[in-house]
């Protein structure tokens, strides 16, 4: 199925996306029309899949709180297409909706029954909320940006380009450069020429070494945002080469994908989390790295790369 994803238009669009909406989210607790609808409509920003005859299957609207939230609501998938991913994938428009008008975080409500849902997203719980047609609700919160402003993230840049450079070598013999840092992701890149192998593409070793500290640059920046520190480890990962690199390689890294928990340094024990990398040439993604990394409470000396 090529399923279509965009924002309704038309008049019946507009039409079958309220009532999507109704039949899902209303109409099973007997409440009338039009009370899937509210004051904030106009002001939101509504997303729909719909089908290769046109059928919508699939919505969701974002509207924002305050200058730097912003919430996901009406979250309805029809009952005959529930389980093919078409959540996943409105929900995933709205978050990257919130990043392009430059919000900091999105909050949800969620039924019992969608909790794992979120939780599988990346949302983590905040609280109870308030109950719908008596039905319990929890409120989730996902952090789209660091915390930190830009100004002072690009200070934090120097010092990681020479933690890499000092504390593991092979970064310096391939060239690695903490490449973009701003409140979204990071980006570090490495040229092809010191990197290259006999069938003149990138050295396998060097994509998975970009991928794995990039993914590195990520927990270090995430520490410094929660003004934590700690010695940051690699404990598992694994790569998937998807197309050879003919020229620089670039490592991106998304503040959006990372929900650390990092309370258990307070008590003396690692945290652990899971970064993924997209490796891209020439804004082709090339690879994807996904890692599993671990931060010990601190003993050494900072920077330190393993």
């Amino acid at each position: 199925m090529n399923w279509q994803l965009s924002a309704p238009h038309t008049e019946a669009q507009w039409l079958a996306y309220y009532q999507l909406r109704w039949q899902v989210l209303r109409a099973p607790w007997d409440q009338p029309k039009g009370s899937e609808q509210d004051e904030l409509e106009a002001a939101s920003f509504h997303r729909m899949v719909c089908t290769e005859d046109g059928e919508i299957v699939a919505v969701g609207r974002l509207h924002k709180v305050d200058e730097n939230t912003a919430q996901v609501r009406y979250m309805a998938v029809s009952d005959q297409w529930q389980g093919h991913g078409l959540g996943a994938m409105v929900l995933q428009q709205l978050e990257q909706v919130a990043l392009e008008q430059g919000m900091q975080r999105i909050i949800l409500n969620a039924r019992d029954t969608a909790s794992g849902f979120y939780q599988k997203a990346g949302y983590q719980y905040l609280e109870p909320a308030n109950a719908l047609f008596g039905i319990a609700h929890h409120r989730y919160v996902k952090t789209l940006a660091f915390s930190a402003s830009a100004q002072e993230l690009q200070q934090w840049v120097p010092e990681l380009q020479q933690t890499f450079w000092q504390k593991i070598p092979l970064s310096s013999y391939m060239q690695l450069k903490v490449q973009h840092v701003d409140r979204q992701k990071i980006c570090c890149a490495a040229p092809l020429e010191p990197n290259i192998n006999l069938h003149q593409t990138m050295f396998a070793g060097s994509i998975y070494t970009l991928g794995t500290l990039t993914g590195w640059g990520m927990v270090w920046l995430l520490l410094n945002d929660q003004q934590l520190d700690g010695d940051i480890v690699l404990a598992d990962a694994h790569i998937r080469y998807l197309k050879p690199v003919t020229g620089r390689a670039e490592g991106r890294c998304w503040r959006h994908q990372c929900q650390p928990n990092f309370s258990a340094l307070a008590q003396d024990r690692k945290a652990k989390l899971d970064i993924t990398v997209g490796i891209f040439c020439d804004d082709i993604q090339v690879a994807v790295f996904e890692g599993r990394f671990a931060v010990l409470p601190k003993k050494h000396t900072r920077g330190e790369i393993a």
